[in-house]
């Protein structure tokens, strides 16, 4: 058996591609690969022997910190390496991840840094003044009225370093109104100028001249106008772009730094001596790919930085005009890493095609007796052309059945067999994978029921068709076998993370009955939480974060369990006590049971509202209710 630290495209499932180092497999176990080198199974245990069975957010936030040094050193590389006059400062965008769990330690690891926080709304200026730490940027943006323009120059007079940019020339209007009102100390004042360069991918639309945001080039013109004749222009101090999320070519971002240069070395020459940065905005990719053919991104960290630097450089030697400070947001690269949603696979469901549940009768129809027979004597020499034989007398035996030639048992004995004979030929047949073996494995592949809502924890999935690094926590020493598609618990057959022939996801044959198996979506830091949906009321899954000590000991803390059913009830407007007395009356009224049943019953009940709404256990032979 070959080491399970060599690359296996099986057992390591692309780790070398999308988990930065963050990662390892070890002993068959995924294990962060930091300090004592936990694996996620050994927190996920113990995060069970505390009581909580549903699936599981775990944060680490020494690789968010991580990322956020990585950039400035790579920044700081690329400015000596180009001899680059300029600072290098960065923010992190609000929209992207507003949890505590993460922001706090966030701030706290990079509080050395000129490292801080940008707003696009007014609860996120709030959470910006709060955690920033002093003397470290915050910028807002998006549309702004009047009152979070005026929470911006209350921020001012806090001592918080802030830049309110301009989305159009009302906001800049009211920023000249309030600074009547209120006077000094002022926010610093930010342009965002509308490009004519694109933005690509799923988020094209962030760039351009049809894009959300910006000023367009009169608008530019207007705006240095109204500067100079309510003599503030001195407060222009930063001119930002941002041409889409998740970059996957960096070209956009190379003609996107020429133009805005070239903004920032004109405006400069029109008598706005005190701008002295460009914020390029995000969109620095993060790779989610597992595969070698469907890589995200086209380009390293240190094309990027060393792209930014170079341009930026050449363009202000050329206009003779001072290196700007460059400003970056790059949330998503920042985030995405820091985040595994764990959750347990509650069942497979082709292993109700057991040979147990076979009903073979005396006297057969020939051709279950025969589909019987080469299930008895498959074999690794005749597997294919078993298989073959297989699924033709299903499709036979399926007419002969609405033809009302077969009965209901002998139905049942057909999907039986023919489930238990692709799953021996695939075992059979795993070492030597043909385009034809493939293609059965899309056709038949293995359905797991997982404890989660991918509405809740993997929305961009559902809305975007964003995927996500998916592997099991352990069994890694042991070859998966079952082509997988991944159900979720919610109530609609969108919560399904289908079987792709081009981007496959194999998983083991377990018997969850009497093992448990737990499945990690790895990089969910970014967007997912704050995206993600009450769909049948289920709610944020419960979360805990990971600290390491001085020693590399690691430690739990922070266990913010998921909410109960009663307070999504209430987060949804339902006055909760009142469904609880509506609850007690009817059971008070109801003269079939007696008072020691109906306090039983009730209190039953009472322990249920007060749980969250995640599975705990399952058994649909049992009674449980499937949804479709």
């Amino acid at each position: 058996m070959p080491s399970t630290n060599s690359y296996n495209p099986f057992r390591n499932y692309g780790i070398h591609l999308w988990g930065e180092e963050n990662f390892v497999v070890e002993n068959g176990e995924i294990k962060i690969d930091f300090g004592k080198k936990p694996s996620l199974v050994q927190i996920t245990r113990q995060m069970r022997e505390y009581g909580y069975k549903g699936p599981l957010l775990v944060r680490f936030p020494h690789l968010a910190i991580k990322n956020v040094r990585t950039l400035f050193n790579h920044f700081e590389r690329a400015k000596q390496e180009f001899g680059y006059k300029g600072k290098f400062k960065a923010v992190f965008p609000l929209k992207v991840n507003q949890y505590p769990g993460f922001v706090t330690p966030l701030m706290e690891g990079t509080k050395d840094l000129e490292y801080g926080l940008e707003a696009g709304s007014k609860a996120e200026l709030i959470l910006a003044m709060t955690l920033t730490n002093l003397g470290r940027p915050i910028t807002v943006n998006g549309f702004k009225d009047r009152e979070m323009i005026s929470i911006g120059f209350l921020a001012a007079k806090m001592g918080h370093d802030i830049t309110i940019t301009i989305e159009g020339i009302n906001e800049l209007e009211l920023i000249i109104k309030e600074m009547d009102r209120l006077g000094s100390p002022m926010p610093k004042i930010g342009l965002r100028i509308r490009l004519h360069t694109g933005g690509i991918g799923l988020w094209a639309k962030s760039g351009g001249y049809s894009s959300k945001f910006g000023l367009t080039s009169t608008e530019l013109l207007e705006a240095m106008d109204l500067l100079k004749s309510s003599d503030m222009i001195d407060r222009l101090s930063m001119i930002h772009f941002h041409i889409g999320s998740q970059m996957d070519h960096i070209s956009p971002l190379k003609k996107a730094i020429r133009e805005a240069g070239n903004i920032y070395a004109q405006l400069r020459k029109m008598g706005a001596d005190n701008l002295h940065a460009i914020n390029i905005g995000g969109g620095l990719a993060v790779e989610y790919s597992q595969h070698e053919n469907l890589i995200n991104r086209n380009y390293t960290l240190e094309e990027f930085t060393n792209d930014v630097v170079f341009l930026l450089k050449e363009i202000a030697t050329a206009k003779s005009v001072p290196e700007p400070t460059i400003f970056t947001e790059s949330g998503r690269y920042v985030a995405a890493s820091h985040a595994v949603l764990i959750a347990p696979v509650l069942e497979l469901f082709s292993q109700e095609y057991s040979e147990k549940r076979l009903r073979i009768k005396e006297t057969n129809p020939p051709l279950v007796q025969e589909l019987y027979d080469l299930y008895r004597s498959i074999c690794e020499k005749n597997a294919r052309e078993y298989l073959h034989d297989a699924l033709d007398h299903m499709e036979s035996l399926l007419t002969l059945f609405d033809l009302g030639y077969i009965d209901l048992v002998d139905r049942a004995n057909t999907e039986t067999l023919v489930h238990l004979i692709i799953k021996r030929a695939i075992e059979l047949l795993h070492g030597k994978p043909s385009r034809e073996i493939k293609t059965i494995l899309d056709r038949v592949q293995e359905r797991y029921l997982v404890n989660f809502s991918l509405f809740q924890s993997l929305p961009d999935y559902w809305g975007l068709g964003q995927h996500f690094p998916v592997m099991p926590l352990d069994r890694l020493d042991t070859e998966p076998t079952r082509s997988a598609s991944l159900w979720d618990i919610t109530c609609d057959s969108d919560g399904e993370i289908a079987f792709n022939i081009d981007n496959p996801l194999y998983l083991h044959d377990v018997d969850v009955k009497k093992e448990e198996y737990f499945l990690g979506f790895f990089k969910v830091g970014a967007y997912q939480e704050i995206l993600g949906m009450r769909h049948n009321l289920f709610t944020h899954p419960t979360e805990v974060t990971v600290r390491f000590d001085e020693s590399g000991e690691w430690h739990l803390e922070n266990i913010i369990e998921a909410q109960s059913i009663l307070d999504i009830l209430d987060d949804i407007d339902y006055d909760t006590k009142e469904i609880e007395r509506k609850i007690r009356q009817i059971f008070e009224e109801n003269r079939n049971l007696e008072n020691d049943e109906r306090k039983e019953i009730l209190g039953e009940l009472y322990l249920y509202l007060s749980e969250n709404g995640y599975l705990r256990t399952i058994n649909f032979s049992e009674g449980a209710q499937r949804c479709d």
